[in-house]
């Protein structure tokens, strides 16, 4: 299964079209070899280690805000 959480660009290392996004506090490097050139704050949805999609910023905030949602409504133990 796919979870569609859009990550925030925080560093961008375009000689190897690789990128770090920020989700939720985590940092991770992935690959934007999919989606061309990324600027440092564009959001990206990630799947298995490379960007398939670009997101305009109320697009990922709107998304943000439901998987907030989610989480706080999870189950303890539902989430981990």
């Amino acid at each position: 299964m796919c979870l569609g959480i859009p990550g925030l660009v925080v560093d961008v290392q375009p000689e190897s079209d690789r990128a770090v996004i920020e989700v939720f506090g985590v940092q991770r490097e992935i690959s934007t070899f999919l989606v061309g050139e990324v600027q440092t704050g564009e959001y990206l949805i990630v799947h298995t280690g490379y960007a398939i999609e670009k997101l305009d910023v109320e697009e990922a905030q709107i998304r943000l805000k439901l998987w907030e949602e989610i989480l706080r409504d999870a189950y303890p133990g539902q989430v981990s």
